[in-house]
């Protein structure tokens, strides 16, 4: 589990998990734009190999989250400018809910 020590308010525990792949990949993204480099840093770091890790890469490709930065100048001021998509929130149906 995790070191337990005594402090005046009593047992203080500390939960200590392994790393999953999900945050592997999100690191190795962070390291480099290429997938297939980021397949192989995560497969590192999990000690999995390359070829699994690769699937779950372009799996979590596809779902990225769209941000991009751009720099605007106006005169000789640069400015940057961070645009993310926000996904559009719909309001359920209620013939859909049943009766309530």
């Amino acid at each position: 589990m995790g070191t337990v020590w005594k402090t005046k308010y009593g047992l203080r525990r500390v939960k200590q998990d392994a790393p999953t792949l999900a945050e592997a990949i999100f690191a190795a993204r962070g390291l480099s734009d290429s997938p297939k480099e980021q397949a192989e840093i995560a497969a590192s770091l999990m000690g999995l190999p390359v070829e699994q890790v690769t699937v779950e890469v372009m799996k979590l490709g596809a779902q990225r989250n769209v941000s991009s930065v751009t720099f605007a100048t106006r005169g000789r001021v640069q400015r940057s400018v961070v645009v993310e998509r926000k996904p559009i929130r719909r309001p359920l149906d209620r013939k859909f809910l049943g009766s309530r």
